[in-house]
């Protein structure tokens, strides 16, 4: 059997060095504008025509760019948003939003009649009347949607969510602001067991509809049992109702094909009855020692930036 195998050979002779793959991935490391190059990003091409550029290699294909790009899992045509943290009382705010989805509250255990509500509201959910009708899929034929609409108009879509009991009251105004945050409030707070609850925490971003001690003090005198939690700023994503409205975005609004106004308003109440009755909390997973982790990491990598700003003699 051994005689069957391949003998040794040499192959083909490798066309680019190690050093050459390394200066490659070097540069795809850097903004194009750190490298005097009018790109927003780098893409495949454009990386292989400055590496032949700059005699750093010779010709070079694109997809042998891309292929030593993926040795590092490398994409520099990406690219994500984020934000610094600008919320002073960032961990303290998040601790405490967190410790009430543990159903905690300043450190001392919720009873039975002490409720978490997350609030928020769907700004601008529009009303697209298309010009032909939506077309239902067939055989191997998506829903076709048409392109051409007239617009019927758009409301804000308000929801409290029961963060542990897993229910959503909402409700449509024809614009945000206090009075209608406030009808919502009201919504909620004349039904049972929330009238007679103990306390009524309600968690909130830091839209101009309820935000900052003007807010809380207002919700305060109309309902001395409700407490108003701010997440930290900019930070929505501590809010678990923005979680039931991704739900409504991708189950009920897109593709957006409604004749009027009316019918928005009617397709959201009649959803939030078909949610209540299968619904169930959602798994948040997210604790305050992963709020520890993050922050550590962003606190390396502020550092990091100020060490090579302070290394650069340009800067």
């Amino acid at each position: 059997m051994p005689a069957l195998a391949d003998r040794e050979r040499s192959g083909r002779p490798a066309r680019f060095t190690p050093i050459q793959v390394a200066e490659a991935k070097a540069l795809a490391c850097r903004l194009p504008a750190e490298a005097g190059v009018p790109l927003a990003r780098w893409s495949c091409p454009e990386l292989a025509a400055e590496l032949t550029t700059r005699g750093i290699t010779g010709p070079v294909s694109a997809s042998t760019v891309r292929r030593w790009l993926a040795d590092d899992a490398l994409k520099p045509w990406q690219h994500r948003s984020w934000i610094f943290i600008t919320d002073p009382g960032f961990r303290a705010k998040a601790e405490r939003v967190l410790g009430l989805y543990a159903r905690t509250w300043q450190g001392v255990p919720l009873g039975k009649d002490e409720y978490v509500i997350s609030t928020d509201e769907k700004t601008s959910t529009q009303a697209c009347c298309r010009c032909h009708p939506t077309l239902a899929p067939g055989q191997a034929c998506a829903m076709r949607v048409n392109h051409t609409y007239g617009r019927g108009g758009a409301l804000a879509y308000f929801a409290a969510y029961d963060v542990h009991a897993a229910k959503v009251f909402g409700r449509t105004e024809p614009r945000t602001g206090i009075d209608p945050f406030m009808n919502l409030v009201t919504q909620v707070m004349s039904q049972e067991p929330y009238v007679s609850a103990k306390r009524m925490l309600w968690i909130v971003d830091n839209g101009s509809s309820h935000r900052g001690k003007k807010a809380a003090d207002r919700l305060a005198a109309a309902f001395p049992n409700a407490v108003l939690v701010h997440t930290p700023v900019h930070a929505s994503w501590f809010n678990q109702v923005e979680i039931y409205f991704s739900v409504v975005q991708h189950k009920v609004v897109s593709p957006n094909d409604f004749t009027d106004l009316t019918q928005v308003a009617d397709r959201l109440r009649a959803f939030e009855d078909r949610y209540n009755a299968t619904a169930q909390p959602f798994q948040w997973k997210f604790t305050t020692s992963d709020l520890d982790d993050l922050l550590a990491r962003l606190d390396r990598h502020i550092t990091d930036h100020h060490e090579e700003s302070s290394d650069d003699p340009a800067t």
